[in-house]
């Protein structure tokens, strides 16, 4: 352990692991509320295209893939929110012709050459420069921001569009606002995991949270803290095994997600006899009974512990 972190490209993978394990997470939770869960993979094919221009342009195809990302992610929600019949198709031809044209540029470029591409598909450790850190923790730091501090909102126009537009929520704002912060996190991650595989680490960690949380801010809380441990485990692993970092932290995901789905059996059977065995939870409000008088304070109709102010048409509501 102390061997590997003397390289110093190994500290800066360990530190891209643990943001990419924090961001992909924290996006990746709404898009599975939403059953969205392979929308990454499809930013994943567009952003090769923004990789091939930083190649043709001699810059950095990290901030080239994110304006090609975020472009595609517009394109992608304003598809998505006009609920066209050709929406699909228009999806596929985005998808395989970012994927298409993301190849065809690395080949044309003065930098191709082998590996060059391999590295952005599948991760790498030893690609992660000091400026890919730097523009990793101000990407991540962003898009931590947005998905931590707006949860509310972003939970909201997950669970129900229509009811969040009418407490007057900018519903447009926040699907594109979440459309953006998941290409964000495609290019952010993309140096560690690889475009093919991001998608998997923004859903399995969410989704093996789930076999043992029961509440959408623990689920966050547990899918970023799974998602930090099969990062920095991966990483390591490949290191040792000389294996690429992106299927050897999808793997581990797959596998804790496969311990998980084996506990969460008996642990909801242990909460159902626990819940059985406790009773039923005493109701603050008595529904009147059969042969009981409205108006007059009884066992049967009365607030506990309070005298009975219920009209008689409220209680015909809670009978209902």
């Amino acid at each position: 352990m102390t061997e590997m972190l003397s390289y110093d490209f190994m500290q800066r993978a360990l530190l891209a692991a643990v943001l990419v394990g924090i961001t992909a997470p924290a996006v990746g939770i709404y898009l599975v509320q939403r059953r969205q869960a392979l929308m990454g993979d499809g930013m994943g094919h567009v952003a090769m295209t923004g990789v091939g221009l930083g190649f043709i342009f001699q810059t950095s195809p990290v901030w080239m893939a994110v304006l090609v990302c975020v472009l595609g992610a517009v394109t992608m929600e304003l598809v998505r929110s006009r609920g066209n019949q050709r929406g699909d198709i228009a999806l596929a031809m985005l998808f395989y012709g970012g994927m298409a044209c993301g190849k065809l540029l690395v080949s044309l470029s003065a930098q191709a050459g082998a590996g060059s591409l391999e590295s952005y598909l599948w991760g790498s450790i030893l690609t992660v420069a000091p400026e890919d850190l730097a523009a990793i923790a101000v990407l991540g730091a962003v898009v931590i921001a947005v998905t931590v501090g707006l949860r509310r909102q972003l939970f909201a126009i997950c669970q129900d569009e229509d009811f969040t537009r009418v407490t007057g929520l900018p519903v447009r704002t926040l699907n594109l606002l979440l459309a953006v912060m998941a290409a964000v996190t495609v290019t952010v991650a993309m140096r560690v995991v690889g475009l093919l595989l991001v998608s998997a680490l923004m859903v399995v960690p969410v989704v093996a949270a789930q076999q043992l949380t029961r509440s959408f801010a623990a689920t966050q809380a547990a899918s970023i803290a799974l998602g930090v441990v099969v990062s920095l485990a991966g990483v390591t692993g490949s290191y040792h095994l000389d294996v690429p970092s992106g299927p050897a932290i999808v793997l581990l995901a797959i596998g804790v997600f496969a311990v998980f789905s084996v506990i969460a059996a008996p642990l909801a059977r242990r909460r159902h006899r626990a819940g059985a065995d406790s009773g039923p939870r005493e109701c603050d409000v008595q529904l009147p009974t059969q042969g009981s008088v409205p108006g007059r304070n009884s066992p049967q109709n009365s607030l506990q512990g309070s005298s009975d102010t219920t009209t008689p048409e409220r209680r015909a509501g809670l009978a209902q």
